[in-house]
């Protein structure tokens, strides 16, 4: 009796971490390297609104990720934040973008003294133009994934596999093997 219940346990556990990660956006969809980047208009923690025309003459660290104040997402912003003025040496702007709202942003920058824009996609569109819109855990959230945006405004870098601790000083050394800040 025991082992029919670990395996049904098993099983069940495997058929709801399949059901967790259910793709809403369509991995396909992704923008490929040297294409444009599709464009977005969101509010940023204090409400001014971002788009990537905006950044046009700069690199863009584009960077997706789950939800505000959670681990991962807590040591991916941190390690942008402590590298941000090597980031600014090579002409790079990082935006942070997750389906949360203004007022969690706010929340969450003011906590960990971020010194960039965390951009709120609450209706996703972004998120799904970027193929990054998924479900996990029964939550609708963005993969944590990362678009580098040369100042052309076509995909130059798109990172599927992120670190949180090791993702700001590879994409650091990325942006200057493409050439940034020369």
């Amino acid at each position: 009796m025991k082992r029919f219940i670990t395996v049904a346990l098993l099983a069940f556990a495997a058929i709801i971490t399949a059901l967790s990660f259910t793709s809403i956006g369509i991995a396909d969809d992704q923008p490929v390297v040297g294409s444009p980047a599709p464009e977005f208009e969101l509010p940023d923690q204090t409400g001014q609104l971002h788009s990537l025309e905006d950044y046009r003459s700069q690199w863009v660290i584009l960077y997706f990720y789950p939800k505000d104040e959670t681990p991962g997402c807590t040591t991916e912003a941190c390690e942008f934040r402590d590298n941000i003025f090597a980031f600014r040496d090579l002409n790079a702007q990082i935006l942070g973008v997750s389906l949360d709202d203004v007022d969690s942003h706010k929340k969450f920058a003011e906590k960990n003294s971020l010194p960039f824009p965390l951009l709120a996609d609450t209706e996703g569109t972004t998120s799904t133009a970027y193929g990054v819109k998924t479900r996990l855990f029964g939550m609708t959230v963005a993969k944590r994934q990362t678009f580098i945006i040369g100042p052309d405004g076509n995909v130059a870098k798109h990172y599927q596999e992120v670190k949180p601790d090791e993702h700001s000083t590879q994409v650091l050394a990325d942006l200057k093997e493409l050439g940034a800040g020369s």
